[in-house]
């Protein structure tokens, strides 16, 4: 006899199908939220680790940042200890210019010329005086030009008071001051050396009046000598004369 069924298996079928697909999404979905909540937690993982790093950087940075600001107040004291550097640099360069420079404006200005004001500013120099007339505030500008020690003279101002002084012009110089070369500062030493020698050779001077002192106390003490010795003297001159004239 022939097995027939007759239940109805689709429809059991249709329904273990269902509990299958259900079963098969809830599996998925309980993976799918897994998975989104391991790369959640992965995420909050990296995150909080370059949060670490910037906080580590940011902390860096601000000491960075302080090591700069004590680099610029090290730079400005540098800066300020350079230029009192040079500034005592210039000083010591310049130690000798104003003796120099008085000895130049005594050795410059004519006799027919006398200052009566002077101003320095830098490597300029203003002179204010009075002269006989405008050759010798000529003369003068000359001198200056020729000074080693100094440089271009402009004129900057002439006039005739018509005063009755020996010197009526009013002149106003301004002149640039140079620094000579070595060659030139030796050249112009050269010229103390006789001074030096004539100081070396200024004991000498006393020393040639005490033997003319000397000498004429002697010549002074001979004449007594001869007076006291005269009478004693004159026998033995004239033998002398005798046995002169018989030889």
């Amino acid at each position: 006899m022939a097995h027939v069924n007759l239940l109805p298996w689709r429809a059991e079928r249709r329904k273990q199908r269902e509990r299958e697909f259900y079963m098969q999404l809830g599996t998925a979905f309980v993976a799918g939220l897994g998975a989104m909540l391991l790369w959640m937690f992965w995420m909050d993982q990296r995150i909080d680790n370059q949060n670490e790093r910037n906080a580590y950087l940011q902390t860096e940075i601000k000491q960075v940042d302080a090591r700069i600001e004590k680099i610029k107040d090290l730079e400005s004291v540098r800066a300020h200890l350079l230029a009192r550097k040079e500034i005592i640099e210039q000083l010591q360069a310049d130690r000798s210019q104003m003796v120099h420079l008085f000895d130049e404006l005594v050795k410059t200005t004519p006799s027919s010329a006398r200052l009566s004001g002077m101003k320095q500013s830098g490597q300029s120099m203003s002179l204010d005086g009075v002269a006989q007339s405008n050759a010798s505030v000529a003369e003068y500008m000359r001198n200056i030009e020729v000074s080693p020690w100094m440089g271009h003279a402009d004129l900057r101002k002439t006039e005739n008071t018509h005063n009755a002084t020996r010197m009526p012009y009013l002149f106003g110089l301004n002149v640039q001051l140079n620094k000579p070369k070595t060659d030139e500062v030796d050249a112009d030493s050269v010229p103390e050396q006789p001074a030096a020698a004539a100081s070396s050779e200024a004991p000498a001077v006393p020393a040639a009046l005490g033997a003319a002192a000397k000498a004429v106390t002697g010549s002074a003490a001979k004449p007594a000598a001869a007076s006291t010795s005269a009478k004693g003297a004159a026998p033995a001159s004239g033998d002398a004369a005798k046995g002169g004239a018989g030889s």
